[in-house]
């Protein structure tokens, strides 16, 4: 079960304190609408959640698999973005949130594996959550510049 998440007011605009067990965070927003930026916003905060999901999954399952994943990065980013289904010239335009997730892998995978991987991305319980209310596309960064091995750090 999870542990309860409180979120107080700070003493300074938009501030936001959070504890979680332990742990203590703290949320804001941007100079430009009014806060301090003394810490991230809650787009921010929801996307680091599911950003931390993926990675911890893909780890779980390819540590359950024997297979060689050494390193995950994964990026996350929010726009709103034209509904699915929506064609140029209709009268109703409706726009969702859309969120996009790319995973880098380290270690020495196969393609089937590295495949199987962005499959499982989106099986995390974060994903599964948000998913009857956010379009989530997972893809995984094949550029040679972020391809990178266990002993390299992120590029």
């Amino acid at each position: 079960m999870n542990r309860p998440v409180r979120v107080e007011s700070g003493s300074v605009n938009y501030a936001q304190n959070i504890s979680i067990g332990p742990h203590l965070l703290h949320a804001d927003e941007p100079a430009d609408i009014g806060g301090n930026d003394a810490g991230p916003n809650a787009y921010e905060l929801l996307l680091a959640a599911l950003g931390a999901c993926v990675s911890i999954t893909l780890q779980m399952y390819a540590a359950r698999k024997q297979w060689p994943l050494h390193a995950v990065r994964v990026e996350v980013s929010h726009e709103k973005a034209l509904a699915d289904g929506n064609r140029d010239g209709e009268a109703r335009i409706e726009m969702v949130d859309r969120i996009s997730v790319r995973v880098s892998l380290g270690g020495d995978l196969s393609e089937d594996q590295l495949d199987r991987l962005v499959q499982i991305a989106e099986r995390c319980p974060i994903h599964r959550m948000l998913v009857p209310q956010v379009q989530i596309q997972t893809t995984r960064n094949d550029s040679a510049a972020h391809r990178f091995s266990s002993s390299s750090e992120f590029p």
